[in-house]
């Protein structure tokens, strides 16, 4: 596991719109998420889930993206900055998409996020740019769908996260479970 890894920015919003500000910290609550967050709560707060069934647990606490994804769009045409799609983190250095499930994230001194799963990106990504949700959700050469718009996680310690703060990953016990959509 990289060593380097870190946060790179920080992003919040109390209201549910696609994208978030990025701002100088933010602070997780043990169980609940981000506060101030739009989607803070130990029940789904995800408006199409809540339609579906408002007393799902919230699987979707904190949404962590890779920088490395920015690039990676850039090379294909896209500009996407960070919060654009909608995280309240944004990592540098750590292979989030290759995480197992049960995956342990400290981020800085405090904060401990368990990894509960993949982002299922959804249509609305075509309005921040055409063609945007077809470069996130797609399919390998073997035709196997991939889904890289992130991951979801839940707040298991509490704690402020600052961009620069470094990551420290905990792997679960084998066997591992790869990461599916939640």
């Amino acid at each position: 596991m990289n060593t380097n890894a870190q946060v790179s920015a920080v992003h919040l919003d109390a209201e549910h719109r696609f994208s978030k500000r990025s701002v100088a910290e933010i602070v997780l609550l043990e169980g609940l998420g981000v506060a101030g967050g739009a989607h803070l709560g130990v029940t789904v707060q995800h408006r199409s889930r809540v339609r579906a069934d408002p007393t799902q647990p919230n699987l979707r606490q904190v949404h962590l993206m890779h920088q490395e994804l920015f690039d990676w769009l850039a090379g294909r045409g896209f500009t996407v900055a960070p919060g654009d799609l909608g995280e309240n983190v944004t990592t540098a250095g750590v292979d989030l998409l290759d995480l197992p499930l049960g995956a342990m994230l400290q981020l800085g001194a405090d904060a401990v996020v368990e990894v509960t799963g993949l982002r299922n990106p959804c249509s609305q990504i075509d309005n921040l740019q055409p063609g945007l949700l077809k470069e996130l959700v797609g399919y390998d050469d073997g035709g196997k769908l991939l889904r890289r718009a992130g991951i979801m996680g839940v707040v298991r310690r509490g704690g402020a996260v600052k961009p620069g703060e470094r990551i420290t990953v905990v792997l679960p016990d084998e066997p591992r479970k790869a990461l599916d959509r939640v």
